[in-house]
């Protein structure tokens, strides 16, 4: 089969990656270009008409990989953010404007349709040869020694398997790890959309006192919408017409765009924060959903995941180079060590913003409000916030 036997009749690769979705194919097209003896399992992914804001931070990592060449011709850059408090309560933070030039970016990062980046990581797959067995995984268990995957034509064994397998994960159950679930009274409604006037590259965030409702820049006169409701809102819009979508839409928009015309592919589903209580375990180490799942909110979720994928790679290559055991317990502590404060950190903070949007405490509503007021109004914090947002310090430092 595909792969080179680093033990004779032992293992059929070093590392396996399980999971096709873009941290999955990260981390398999990062593996090969780092010279490790990969393996990815994982069937080709069904149509996805959701979009992705990547951050500069993953555009760049993505160019780095000879990615971001297929599909940053059908991105949009994110020159702006706007927050607006449309909650209508009786404190309400003030309208604020994050502008990249500030910081001196062209962009915060890149709007992009699932498709088209999904089309450009199976390119670079194919374009590396990267070993792959188009199934997915049945089963995955884990000894002292290795990993098994079994799939519909065999099983594989390694040495280390990346579960890039999404929520419900495989290889989280064959590690034993567990995670902490909370689930919100929300769902979000997300589609694309025409609309009337420019959208001048600036992502505009409504606050609402029921969650987000977040429109992103898409290339032309098109945008992606991310509406956060309570489930019962959420499934009345869902079920409305075009027409009648699209006027409901530029309504809860305030106009900002004009009239709409909302685009197929509509995705309707609850909101829950899941965490797992380790990223790595037995052999078995966790990147994207497998090993945190966020809201939709302030586009943290895939960006995370994609920065595991960095990561994993980065520490599995050196382990390679310096002929160690790439699934060793001392490998999987320092990939579990270097991401806690970034997974940690994002997900609070996007529990956080949520959380704040949902209280009818008065103070809390006050605190938010004046948060945002000093934000607006303090450069140094601004721009150290916009920063941080762009190139989280807790994703650097490499040991």
């Amino acid at each position: 089969m595909a792969g080179v036997n680093t033990v004779a009749g032992k293992f059929d690769a070093e590392v396996a990656v399980v999971g096709g979705g873009p941290a999955g194919l990260v981390c398999a097209i990062a593996l090969k270009a780092a010279g490790v003896d990969a393996l990815l399992v994982a069937p080709a992914v069904g149509p996805d008409h959701r979009t992705t804001a990547l951050l500069a931070g993953s555009v760049t990592a993505l160019t780095t990989l000879g990615v971001w060449q297929g599909c940053g011709p059908h991105a949009a850059p994110l020159r702006a953010i706007r927050i607006v408090d449309d909650t209508a309560r009786l404190i309400r933070a003030p309208e604020i404007l994050f502008s990249a030039a500030e910081i001196g970016l062209d962009a915060f990062g890149c709007n992009v349709e699932n498709r088209y980046l999904l089309a450009a990581l199976e390119a670079r797959v194919a374009a590396l040869a990267v070993p792959r067995i188009g199934a997915a995984a049945i089963a995955v268990t884990a000894d002292d020694d290795a990993v098994s995957i079994v799939h519909a034509a065999g099983t594989v064994r390694t040495r280390l398997a990346i579960g890039a397998d999404g929520a419900r994960s495989l290889c989280r159950a064959a590690a034993g790890i567990t995670t902490k679930r909370r689930s919100y009274p929300q769902a979000a409604l997300t589609l694309n959309l025409g609309h009337a006037r420019p959208h001048d590259g600036t992502s505009t965030e409504f606050h609402t006192p029921d969650g987000p409702f977040t429109l992103v820049p898409l290339p032309g006169r098109r945008s992606s919408l991310v509406c956060v409701l309570r489930p019962e809102d959420a499934q009345r819009l869902a079920s409305l017409d075009d027409g009648a979508l699209a006027q409901a839409v530029e309504r809860r928009a305030h106009s900002l765009l004009g009239a709409m015309q909302v685009e197929p592919g509509r995705g309707l589903f609850p909101l829950a924060v899941e965490t797992a209580d380790s990223i790595a375990h037995g052999r078995i180490a966790l990147v994207g959903e497998a090993a945190h799942v966020l809201p939709p909110i302030g586009a943290q979720g895939l960006n995370l995941g994609l920065r595991d994928a960095a990561v994993i790679a980065e520490i599995v290559a050196e382990a390679r180079y310096e002929n160690r055991d790439v699934g060793a317990a001392a490998v999987l502590a320092r990939y579990a060590t270097e991401r806690r404060a970034d997974v940690t950190s994002r997900s609070f903070a996007v529990n956080l913003l949520n959380r704040s949007l949902l209280t009818d405490f008065i103070p809390v509503q006050g605190l938010r409000g004046l948060s945002l007021y000093l934000v607006g109004r303090i450069g140094p914090l601004r721009r150290a916030l916009m920063r941080e947002g762009v190139v989280p310090t807790t994703a650097l430092g490499r040991g």
